[in-house]
C-alpha cells in the first residue's frame, strides 16, 4: 500500500470565517465551524475524537485531513522572580521566546510575532539574528495555548521576538480569535501590540483592531533615532505620530510609548523637553526601560539616579512616565538572548 506522506494542515489557528470555508468544502454544515471553534477555543480539545457533538463522519474527515496542530515547548526556564520563559522550536534549528511575568493577580504573556527580525535596531538582540520567518497564526497562538499557566493568562502583549507590524496578517487573525466572542473573548484592553512604526501595517492595526498600541520610540530626534533604529528612515516618528492623531485615544484604547534609557545618549534634561514637544496633544503614557547590555553593541544604560532625574523631568512636564520594572535577568530575559544561545549550541554540535 502506497504511504500517505501528505502534510497535513492545521485547524488552530484558523478564524471562524476560515473553518466555515474548510466544513462547505468537505459538505458538512456551516455551523459546524462554530461547533469546532468551541472545542478548539473554548474547551481546549488535544484531538477530534473529543468533539462529541460533531458527527462521526466529519471527525473521521477531519483527522484524515487535518491536525489539531499544538506544539509543546522544548525548553523552559524560571527565575528567581517568578518570571518564566519558553523556548518553542518553530522548524529546523529556528527558535522563538515566549515570556510569562505574573504580578500579583496577573499573568501577562509576552508573545513572538517573527523568528529573527529585520528591523535591526542596535539595542536588540532578537535583530542581531536577521530575519528568519514570519510566524503562522498557530505558531503565535501556539505560544499563549501551551505554556503551563494558559488556564490563568490575564493579559497578552506582542513585544517578544519580531516586528508585529511586518506579520500583519498573522498577527491581526490571531487577535481576532482572542478577542472574538467565537475565540478566547479577552477584551482588547487586555491586549497590548507593540511596533518601530510601520506605517502601512500600523494603520491596518488601527482599523482592524481595538487592542491597545505601543510604539517603540526611544529618541524624539530623526537623526539619533535612525542610527538606533534604521526604520526611523522608511517611517519617520513624526509621520508615525500624524497617523496615531487620526485615532481616539482618549477613551477605551491606549497609546504607550516604549523608551529605553541610554547613558549619554538620550537621558538629558533636553530629550525630556522634546519628547513632551514631540507628544502634545496625544493622551499616553511614557514607559522607560533600563537597558541590559546584549552583546557587541555600543549602547549603555543610563545609571538608576539619571533613569528616576529624567523620569521626574516628564512627569513634571506633564507627561505620565513610568519605570518599566525589570524581570527575569537571570534567566536571559531579554528578547533574542535565549534563542540566540540555542542557535550557537546547534551551530556547536
Amino acid at each position: 500500500m502506497e504511504e500517505n506522506n501528505q502534510v497535513k494542515e492545521q485547524l488552530y489557528g484558523k478564524t471562524l470565517t476560515e473553518l466555515q470555508e474548510v466544513v462547505v468544502q468537505y459538505g458538512f454544515p456551516k455551523f459546524t465551524a462554530k461547533q469546532i471553534c468551541e472545542w478548539l477555543y473554548k474547551k481546549d480539545a488535544t484531538s477530534f475524537e473529543q468533539m462529541t457533538n460533531l458527527s462521526k463522519k466529519a471527525r473521521e474527515v477531519l483527522s484524515q485531513n487535518f491536525t489539531i496542530g499544538l506544539e509543546t515547548y522544548s525548553d523552559r526556564k524560571e527565575s528567581v522572580d517568578g518570571t518564566k520563559k519558553y523556548l518553542f522550536q518553530v522548524g529546523d534549528h529556528k527558535y522563538i521566546e515566549t515570556a510569562m511575568i505574573p504580578e500579583g493577580d496577573r499573568k501577562t504573556v509576552c508573545v513572538s510575532s517573527q523568528v529573527g527580525c529585520k528591523m535591526n535596531c542596535l539595542f536588540c538582540m532578537t535583530g542581531k539574528q536577521g530575519f528568519q520567518q514570519h510566524l503562522t497564526t498557530n505558531q503565535i497562538l501556539n505560544q499563549l495555548r501551551m505554556i503551563d499557566e494558559w488556564g490563568g493568562v490575564t493579559n497578552i502583549v506582542y513585544m517578544g521576538m519580531g516586528e508585529p507590524m511586518d506579520n500583519i496578517d498573522s498577527v491581526l487573525k490571531s487577535l481576532e480569535i482572542i478577542t472574538s466572542d467565537w475565540g478566547y473573548a479577552m477584551s482588547p484592553k487586555r491586549v497590548n501590540v507593540s511596533t518601530v512604526g510601520v506605517i502601512p501595517s500600523l494603520r491596518r492595526f488601527l482599523d482592524e483592531s481595538s487592542c491597545h498600541l505601543a510604539i517603540s520610540l526611544h529618541s524624539p530626534y530623526d537623526e539619533e533615532r535612525s542610527k538606533i533604529m534604521p526604520v526611523q528612515k522608511a517611517y519617520k516618528i513624526q509621520d508615525v505620530l500624524d497617523l496615531v492623531r487620526q485615532y481616539d485615544f482618549s477613551a477605551q484604547r491606549r497609546v504607550s510609548f516604549e523608551y529605553i534609557v541610554f547613558a549619554g545618549l538620550n537621558d538629558t534634561p533636553k530629550h525630556a523637553r522634546a519628547l513632551v514637544a514631540l507628544l502634545k496633544g496625544i493622551p499616553c503614557r511614557m514607559n522607560l526601560i533600563r537597558f541590559h547590555e546584549i552583546p557587541d553593541t555600543p549602547l549603555q544604560g543610563t545609571n538608576e539616579q539619571r533613569l528616576q532625574a529624567f523620569k521626574d523631568m516628564l512627569n513634571e512636564k506633564g507627561l505620565l512616565t513610568t519605570v518599566r520594572v525589570s524581570r527575569g535577568e537571570d534567566i536571559y530575559a531579554a528578547c533574542g538572548l535565549l534563542s540566540t544561545k540555542k542557535l550557537v549550541e546547534n551551530k556547536g554540535e
